[in-house]
Parts: structure tokens; C-alpha cells; sequence
């Protein structure tokens, strides 16, 4: 890798613009800490035409070294533009450690031509784009690709048949199933769908619009997530129909031909490209991470996993320099053939708690299931019960549906919170386990096995896992929601997945599981009659039953019981 310059910048040997990066790039630049120390100057090369797969011009920044040298290249393919935050982040940032960079705008977005049709083109498009750099005199023949959330999917689209030239992936909290992005087991995340109407509809015009457009939805968002029926209500606040908004709110089931082809899971099915992973616990694509993983272990693909204490926004900002060094090396050591920076375990993971990092060589570790068990009088314990009769009650009710609190959203409120306004209500159950006399981590996937009885037939489950500290704080660490569809007082069973977690369990805490209702507007809320959630006008107050024989299953591992002197709460 060539040096930094100092003196006179000689030009490459193609000769491009020596036009430096924008203002604002270089402004937010000058604001970070703890990133490496940059080896080159910059340029800047703005507005290049690539034409897309039907023909529509792609509108693309090349950024690149301002020194001679070989410089593989990195494809960025975004519908938020090109401005700050992707120009100084993705263009400057890298350009300055020796790669050329091709920040593009999607089809119909950031001056590009054509209509923006969410997931459709980008399979094409790309590889229109690699066709384009084939021709390009500083095209070394080497590519890598790198980008967070919908800049994840068009790498997962370039996958599906990747170029000969793609050497390397770097997929930071990324995409790659639209639906589990908009839909929960068939019910519809409302607020992560609004949240991506606004990014996708206003982002790619500009921070200011952008902005503006963020502040009318939060001034808006009480009017339209009580709206009766729900369809249509956010025109409004999005000023104006999108409609492929409307087409993903209404499309609730997975099997429904509209999503066909949406998901691009398969391409890790086959994927033999290294690839690293990047996500946070609080991330709202963490569980696409983890298949992700998955799936490419199981493909034999070389790959990597990084998960921090970030939510989908802040491993962008906070956990940003762990984010850049670990996109970083791994792109060095496959596009550069420089190792140095790569460290010596697959998995690295941010163990809540501890507050530390830990190097694993797998994601799960092995660790033992372990099941814990609700009793009647709002204790958790590990002992088995002998039936399954029903425990306690609740009433659900849609005209005051349970508020959601922190968790894996879009906005400022995810991650981790204090649940104590939420577990006063009575719409809320607690179960808790006596205080812990040793740690007790918690490294892998959690998930509840609850029975569930109801009066109407249809019921929302929401159920959280909490570490309650010994001021009676209790702050939430992974969650998920699942639908229900009981036949009468008879109780259903049914396993809600609520996601990984990497967390040590401190001594004198306590272990808490949550049970109620919704989400609301994280989840939009159960009608409790059937009716669609988009379309129903009328709603039903539920009352739920829990019954002895539901679990809370965690992947345990602990130095030792853990537990007080009887074992139970």
C-alpha cells in the first residue's frame, strides 16, 4: 500500500479531476476521533453517468487516492443519497486509506433516473454498475463492497450472482428480508414502516428535507397511529401517498406473491465471497444478522461477526470507530492482502453487564438451555410445574393499547430503558427471579414457550427479557412478539423467538420476564377479533390467560447456580 503524500500530490497516471471532496464532507470529517490516521489525500470526481440496467442514468461520486498506486475498488450503492453522512463516511474515509470508491444513487433516487421500486432493480442495477467499472481506467479488476441497512441489501442483490471481481463483503447492520424488516409473524411493525417511509421518501433529497420531513412525522405520529382504519393515515404526516408503503403494510403475510423474490436469503446459501457482519443488540435488523451468519457458516463461506451495544442509528455514530477499523481490516485483508489488521477469533461480541468485549469462535457459543418457569405468584424459578393450569390474567385492550418502550427501533427511544413506568400497568405481567448470589451470562438466542388461553380467539403475545438491578431498576434486554389464534378457553401453544443477547446477569440482580399484550406503535396493535389491523374500525378488548406450563428458555451459562438459597423467586 502506498504511503501518505506530503509535498506536491503527484497525479495518477490517469489523470482524473483533482477536485477535493465537498465542504461538508470534509467538515464532518474533521469532527471525528479515534479513526485511523488517514495515508492520502482525497479527490473527488462528482456527477459521473452510469447507465442502469434498463438504460436510466445512475447518477455516481468516485472518490480515490490522490497518489500513484494499484487501489482496489469499493461499490456503494445507496437511495439516500450522496451527500453527508454517506459522502465523508464511505467516499472520504476510504478514498483516504487507499481504495477508490463509486458511491452511487439507486434508480430514482438522488438525481437518478427511472422510478425508485423498493428491492426490484438492485440485482440488475449492480451489476450493471460492475459492468461499467470493467471499463474504467483505474479499475484494478479488484472489488469489494461495503454499507449499512439498505446499503446491505444491494450487496446481498450483487450476491445472488457475484461478479468475478467481487473479492470481499462488509455488511454493517444490514438488510436482507424486506418483509421481517415490515412484519413480526404477520403483525406489522408500524413504526419501523414509518420511519423507512420517511428515510427512503426524503433522505436521498437532502438533510434539510429530510429533517423536516422527521419532525412533521413525530409532531403527526399520535393522529396517525390511533387512525381508525389505519390504511392511508400517514399521507398526511409523509406528505403524501407512497405507494409502496401502502403495498407493504398491506401484504402482512410472508407467503403472499408480493413478496416474492423480496428476500435474498439465498445468496448466503452459496455465497463463497468473505464476508464480515456488523450489527448492534439493539439493532432492528440484528436478527437478519444472525441468519446471515448462519447461513454462510453453514455455506462454508469465511466470514466474520461483530455485534456492540448499538442500535441501528448508533453503530453509525457512537460505535462508528469500531465500525469503520472492523470494515476496515477486513477489506484490507482481503482486497489488499493485508491481514495485519484482523483479529484472531471470528466473532467478537459487546457483553452487556460486563461492559466488556469478548472474542468467541462461533456464534451461539455452547451454552446449556435453560428454562425458567412463571408461578402464580409472580416468580420466576427453575423447577418445573406439574400442570398446566392458568396462572394469572389480563386485559388487553386496543383503545389503550400497551405502549412499546426502548427496544430495537428507528428512532432516538431504542435500546435499552427503564421499564418500571411500563411493568405498573395492569396490562403488564412480571415474573421475577430471586437475587443472584454469582453471575450469570446469557450468550445467545432467547425465546419463550408460552400457553396461552384467550376469550376472543385472537391475541398479540409481547414478551421481553429484563435485568433488574438491586435499586429495583428494571432495564430491557432482548424481546419479540408473536400472534395468536386460540381455540376458546382451551389454551395454545406457541414459541416466540425474542432474539440474541450477549449479557452478564451481575450479583444481587434478577432475572425478569415481561408478558403483555403489544408494542404499541412499535407493533401496530391487535385488533382482538381477527380483523386487519390496516382496515379494522372496530377493536375488542382480549383478556389473556398464562398457563403453568409456558417457559422463558435462556442460552445459560453461569459459574456457578446463581440462584438464592431456594432456588426460586
Amino acid at each position: 500500500m502506498t504511503s501518505r503524500t506530503h509535498g506536491p500530490v503527484p497525479r495518477p497516471a490517469w489523470a482524473p479531476p483533482a477536485g477535493k471532496p465537498p465542504l461538508a464532507s470534509r467538515m464532518m470529517r474533521a469532527t471525528w476521533r479515534r479513526l485511523p490516521a488517514r495515508l492520502h489525500d482525497a479527490g473527488w470526481e462528482p456527477g459521473l453517468v452510469v447507465p442502469a440496467a434498463d438504460g436510466s442514468p445512475l447518477i455516481t461520486d468516485h472518490y480515490f487516492p490522490r497518489a500513484e498506486g494499484d487501489f482496489p475498488t469499493l461499490l456503494v450503492r445507496s437511495p439516500y443519497g450522496r451527500g453527508v453522512p454517506w459522502s465523508p463516511m464511505y467516499g472520504l474515509l476510504f478514498a483516504e486509506q487507499g481504495f477508490h470508491v463509486v458511491l452511487q444513487s439507486c434508480r430514482g433516487t438522488g438525481g437518478s433516473g427511472g422510478a425508485f421500486d423498493l428491492w426490484r432493480n438492485e440485482a440488475a442495477d449492480g451489476r450493471a454498475t460492475v459492468s461499467w467499472l470493467r471499463e474504467q481506467p483505474w479499475f484494478n479488476g479488484t472489488l469489494g463492497t461495503v454499507g449499512p441497512s439498505y446499503l446491505g441489501y444491494v450487496q446481498w442483490a450483487l450476491a445472488m450472482d457475484p461478479p468475478p471481481e467481487l473479492k470481499a463483503m462488509v455488511v454493517q447492520v444490514g438488510l436482507h428480508d424486506p418483509y421481517a424488516l415490515f412484519h413480526a409473524h404477520g403483525a406489522l411493525r408500524l413504526e419501523t414502516a414509518l420511519a423507512v417511509g420517511v428515510g427512503m421518501t426524503y433522505q436521498h433529497q437532502g438533510m434539510a428535507p429530510f429533517l423536516r420531513a422527521t419532525l412533521r412525522l413525530q409532531r403527526r405520529l399520535r393522529d396517525v397511529i390511533t387512525a381508525q382504519p389505519l390504511r392511508g393515515a400517514y399521507a398526511s404526516a409523509l406528505g403524501g401517498e407512497v405507494p409502496w408503503l401502502d403495498d407493504v403494510m398491506t401484504h402482512p403475510d410472508a407467503e403472499d406473491p408480493y413478496w416474492r423474490g423480496a428476500s435474498l436469503a439465498e445468496a448466503a446459501e452459496r455465497l463463497g465471497v468473505p464476508t464480515s457482519l456488523i450489527t448492534g443488540w439493539h439493532d432492528t435488523l440484528a436478527d437478519q444478522t444472525f441468519e446471515q451468519y448462519d447461513r454462510l457458516r453453514r455455506a462454508g463461506c469465511e466470514t466474520a461477526l461483530l455485534v456492540g451495544p448499538w442500535t441501528h442509528t448508533s453503530a453509525l455514530q457512537q460505535g462508528w470507530p469500531e465500525v469503520f477499523a472492523e470494515s476496515l481490516a477486513w477489506l484490507r485483508a482481503h482486497l489488499c492482502a493485508d491481514p495485519s489488521g484482523l483479529r484472531p477469533t471470528r466473532v467478537r461480541v459487546h457483553v452487556g453487564g460486563e461492559n466488556a468485549w469478548r472474542n468467541l469462535d462461533d456464534w451461539p457459543p455452547a451454552t446449556a438451555v435453560s428454562p425458567w418457569f412463571p408461578t402464580a405468584q409472580g416468580h420466576l424459578t427453575r423447577q418445573a410445574p406439574t400442570d398446566s393450569a392458568p396462572l394469572t390474567s389480563f386485559c388487553y385492550d386496543p383503545g389503550d393499547p400497551t405502549p412499546s418502550l426502548g427496544g430495537p427501533l428507528l428512532s432516538r427511544t431504542a435500546g435499552p430503558r427503564d421499564n418500571s413506568s411500563l411493568e405498573a400497568r395492569e396490562d403488564v405481567l412480571t415474573f421475577t427471579g430471586p437475587p443472584l448470589t454469582e453471575p450469570v451470562d446469557i450468550l445467545g438466542p432467547v425465546s419463550a414457550r408460552l400457553s396461552i388461553s384467550t376469550d376472543t380467539g385472537h391475541a398479540d403475545v409481547f414478551t421481553r427479557l429484563c435485568d433488574v438491578d438491586t435499586q429495583g431498576r428494571s432495564v430491557n434486554i432482548c424481546d419479540g412478539l408473536g400472534r395468536l389464534r386460540t381455540d376458546g378457553q382451551e389454551p395454545s401453544q406457541i414459541t416466540v423467538p425474542m432474539s440474541s443477547t450477549a449479557h452478564r446477569f451481575a450479583v444481587g440482580h434478577r432475572i425478569r420476564w415481561q408478558i403483555s399484550g403489544g408494542a404499541h406503535p412499535r407493533f401496530a396493535r391487535s385488533t382482538g377479533n381477527g380483523e386487519s389491523p390496516v382496515d379494522a374500525t372496530a377493536f375488542t378488548p382480549v383478556r389473556i390467560t398464562v398457563h403453568a406450563d409456558s417457559a422463558l428458555v435462556l442460552a445459560m451459562h453461569a459459574r456457578g447456580s446463581g440462584l438464592g438459597p431456594a432456588g426460586n423467586g
